[in-house]
């Protein structure tokens, strides 16, 4: 409404400056003549809420005496037409001077005799029957309800009837520039289904005041064409009026695909119509029509085509889309034969073809729409970025490149492929270099091994350090993965490196170490570090991965090629489209699927410079040993639960064994991953390790004493008190303040909060904000909801640092009036509120004392202090106080608080004023 009158005022404002420019004060027709207009649109066209305000604007323009006068009357039209197509934003109201204007009535189609109405039938109308079984329809002017009626049998044995056996249809409304809207649900209704009947149209008469809708129809004379078969509706600039409501339905009913120009932009209902006795005229729409299905309209911005193209080439373009839609289901059928029987992923298969079978293609009109749409709802379904459907102007069908090299025969030249592909250096500090290009074939395994112990092993054996360069790897056999890797880690225990499952051989092939060795191993404490760039490709890219899941190895230099697929590409016969889809599974030591993509490295660098990064990391890799035992030494002495100190320190120096630290390359990266084991293996979030190249401030400054001035500030931004319905108090506070300032604040806090709702019959505690802040006011905020004796044990506090368990309890006398023992109390929490606030909820809760509503809380600690890691940058935050349940005895600060009734935070308190009223009317039942 409102809108609609900001509209309206917008709207007389135009009115009223197209006035002051176009009439003069002392003319004798121009005042009479703009307000007749006025009155006609008022009663005629078809938006009036546009025109609320219109005629007093325009009385007032003319009252003025400011309009300037125009003699000429065919200018004024014009100036009239310019200001009331700018005013209304309505390019078809235009005004005109017509003095010799003879009205031409246009014959009502149903009045005119049977013969007469076929034979304008049969001109404005062409059927075909085209090749492939396509049948042509071209309809120049759509007929009206009346007139389909009276002819009945003659539209459907030579129209309808003659294309509803056609494989596919090209509907032509070209050349279609007048109609009856009646006509429209017939058309509409030949290309859709019985049930369920469609709303399609609603049209709105402004001078009857009256909506119509239009419907499909439940039954029609001969048979329906159905809404499976092709269908192409042609349009041009001329196509207009019911034509367009044709087109822009079954567009947007998804039924049609229109090729063309765009329409004209016509109307429902036009009125020429004569103002007052002048020789003037006024052409206004007088009818409206708004889709159900878009919620707009057709009309005046046309009918826009899925396929643009001039009106002269649509027939070719339309034969040429269904001749290309007609391939699809093979296309379609071809693309699933091959995934049932190649893709990798065997139980994936039923969803896939399932998808691809049920796709909807009513938009496709080329096979590059096609490959687009097929390939988006593949990887969606799939989630496999190996599978792909690609339009490839090229028909060569690229396969992964395995570049395999093949052992040879003889050991001369078995000697001189090794030296050829491999190159082994010892660099400055006793490092081992190894670089190889290709991963070899091991169909002669012992050959290649003998040389491999000569030339590789051997030299390399007694370095401190291994540097493996695959900068320039592109690839090779997959079978010579475990021979290299075997070498890699200790021969005292079997090692399962990785499994390939294979699709066209359906067997799964696991790779271990192997159990003979002939060499000396490398084994598995010495650091190695593989050097990859983005050209590392294929098996390159596998034993990268490797490297880094067995956690043997850190990998420093960029992202690798991630062309790694295991998959063929196949073109689909008669098309341009391939699909490539993965035949090969590749599952790792820990039963992971990797689908490729790229390894991304633990240091990212340029791959000209991964070899200077590997001196730096290698030298931080050999101060882990302290940080790591002196993380633990921390945890040990000072958090707050000694078993599980133990625990976690024990687990970190496990992990560092097994060598999971590899993967850190600098002192952030430690942080990091330090902070996720220490979480996830103590379940406490409190626990973290950070960098800080200075040392930190400690967080626990003595809490500052406020100043009077500074109290009412206080007051206002932490509390809020409030008075709900039925006599419930409300009290938020988000930060637990230090009990000295507790104690000085007092007597302000019961004035101007705790007065406000301690004679309450119920209260509301929102914590939901409370992140938390000093835990010495605990006792004294508890006391006040229990009586004065008998003291109450409210929760124990154990103190690692001091090795101290103490009783807490509550006070004997607080400042005010205590809300006492039996009033209920709801507490609100969410997954922020934290620390003390938690203890506060905790201990009502443990004591029956209050209902706690809302979200679990985020488990803490009521403290934590800072500690340096030995003497480096790292730091450790450990919780250092736990608290243990009066009731229980059990700790439960780490795992938070449960509410009662679990709710959104959102709806905590209306959750709680639901409770407080069952309760109160179950009370009254009693």
């Amino acid at each position: 409404m409102m809108k609609e009158r900001k509209m309206a005022q917008h709207t007389s404002i135009l009115i009223l400056m197209l006035l002051l420019y176009s009439l003069s004060a002392n003319s004798s027709f121009q005042p009479a003549l703009v307000l007749e207009m006025a009155k006609i649109l008022l009663e005629n066209y078809c938006f009036p809420e546009n025109l609320v305000g219109m005629q007093e604007a325009i009385q007032q323009a003319i009252n003025s005496g400011e309009i300037l006068q125009i003699s000429d009357k065919k200018t004024l039209a014009t100036v009239l037409t310019v200001g009331v197509q700018g005013a209304l934003n309505d390019p078809r109201l235009t005004v005109s001077y017509e003095p010799n204007f003879v009205p031409v009535m246009t014959p009502v189609l149903p009045s005119l005799p049977k013969e007469q109405l076929t034979r304008l039938v049969r001109n404005s109308v062409k059927v075909d029957i085209l090749e492939n079984n396509t049948g042509y329809l071209r309809i120049d002017r759509i007929i009206g309800e009346e007139t389909a009626a009276k002819l009945g049998s003659l539209l459907k044995d030579n129209i309808w009837d003659r294309v509803a056996h056609t494989s596919s249809l090209i509907f032509d409304l070209r050349y279609s520039t007048a109609g009856d809207l009646s006509g429209v649900p017939f058309i509409i209704s030949f290309f859709s289904e019985p049930e369920p009947l469609i709303h399609i149209d609603t049209v709105y008469d402004r001078p009857s005041n009256t909506t119509r809708e239009l419907w499909t129809m439940p039954t029609m004379m001969g048979e329906r064409y159905g809404k499976k078969k092709d269908l192409i509706i042609l349009t041009s600039k001329r196509t207009q009026g019911a034509a367009e409501a044709v087109a822009y339905t079954l567009k947007h009913l998804q039924r049609a695909i229109i090729v063309g120009e765009r329409t004209s932009g016509g109307s429902i209902k036009v009125k020429k119509i004569r103002i007052a006795r002048s020789d003037f005229y006024i052409t206004v729409p007088v009818a409206r029509s708004v889709s159900p299905i878009t919620g707009q309209s057709w009309e005046v911005s046309g009918v826009s085509p899925t396929v643009n193209i001039l009106a002269k080439e649509a027939v070719g373009k339309a034969k040429s889309i269904l001749a290309v839609r007609s391939t699809f289901p093979k296309v379609v059928q071809s693309i699933s034969n091959i995934i049932g029987r190649l893709y990798a992923f065997m139980d994936r298969d039923p969803a896939i073809l399932e998808m691809l079978h049920s796709t909807d293609l009513f938009s496709v009109v080329s096979e590059e729409d096609l490959a687009v749409r097929l390939n988006q709802n593949l990887q969606t379904v799939s989630e496999d970025p190996r599978l792909i459907v690609k339009n490839m102007q090229d028909s060569s069908a690229a396969e992964e490149d395995t570049g395999l090299i093949n052992v040879p025969d003889g050991p001369e030249r078995l000697n001189e492929m090794f030296d050829a592909r491999f190159k082994v250096e010892i660099l400055p500090g006793n490092t081992g270099y190894l670089r190889f290009d290709k991963f070899f074939n091991t169909s002669m395994v012992e050959k290649v091994e003998e040389f491999m112990v000569e030339k590789v092993w051997k030299p390399l054996k007694d370095t401190n350090i291994l540097i493996i360069d695959l900068r320039y790897n592109t690839g090779g056999s997959s079978n010579s993965l475990a021979l290299i890797l075997s070498y890699l880690h200790d021969i005292s225990q079997r090692h399962h490196f990785f499994t390939i499952y294979d699709r066209i051989q359906n067997t799964s092939t696991n790779y271990d170490s192997l159990p003979q060795i002939i060499g000396p191993t490398y084994g598995s404490k010495r650091g190695i570090y593989v050097l990859t760039s983005y050209s590392t490709a294929s098996v390159g890219e596998e034993f990268a991965y490797l490297m880094q899941s067995l956690h043997r190895g850190t990998v420093i230099g960029e992202i690798t090629s991630g062309n790694l697929m295991h998959s063929k590409t196949f073109q689909i016969e008669g098309t341009d489209i391939t699909i490539t889809v993965p035949f090969i599974n590749f599952i790792d030591n820990n039963g992971e699927y990797w689908l490729g993509g790229g390894v991304v490295p633990d240091a990212i660098v340029l791959a000209e410079e991964a070899l200077d990064h590997v001196h730096e990391i290698a030298a931080f890799h050999r101060e882990l040993t302290p940080l790591i035992e002196g993380t633990g030494e921390l945890l040990e002495k000072y958090y707050a639960i000694p078993e599980i100190a133990l625990k976690v320190s024990n687990i970190l120096l496990r992990k560092y064994a097994e060598g999971l630290y590899r993967s850190v390359v600098d002192f952030e990266s430690l942080a990091s991953h330090l902070t996720a084991d220490l979480q996830e293996t103590s379940g406490d979030h409190r626990l973290h390790v950070f960098y800080c190249d200075v040392e930190p401030e400690s967080p626990h400054e003595v809490p500052k004493i406020p100043t009077a001035e500074e109290v009412g500030y206080i007051i206002d931004a932490l509390f809020k008190t409030e008075l709900l319905p039925g006599n419930v108090g409300y009290l938020r506070f988000d930060m637990m303040a230090d009990i000295e300032v507790v104690k000085a604040t007092g007597p302000q806090l019961v004035k101007f909060v705790w007065s406000k709702i301690v004679n309450t019959d119920a209260l509301i505690i929102d914590m939901r904000y409370n992140t938390g802040g000093y835990s010495t006011a605990i006792p004294l905020l508890c006391s006040y909801f229990f009586d004065v004796e008998p003291l109450v044990h409210l929760y124990t506090v154990f103190d690692r640092t001091t090795t101290t368990m103490t009783e807490v309890m509550t006070v004997p006398q607080v400042r005010g009036q205590r809300y006492g023992s039996s009033k209920d109390v709801y507490i609100l929490t969410s997954h922020i509120t934290g620390s003390a606030a938690e203890v506060f909820t905790r201990t009502l809760k443990d004591l029956n004392r209050a209902t706690i509503i809302g979200e679990p809380t985020i488990g803490g600690s009521l403290s934590s202090a800072t500690y340096q890691i030995r003497d480096s940058v790292l730091y450790a935050s450990i919780p250092n106080q736990v608290v243990l349940s009066a009731i229980t005895g059990k700790v439960w600060s780490v795992s938070g608080v449960e509410p009662h009734v679990i709710a959104r935070a959102s709806d905590a308190v209306s959750v709680a004023q639901r409770i407080i009223a069952a309760r109160r009317l179950k009370e009254k039942g009693k």
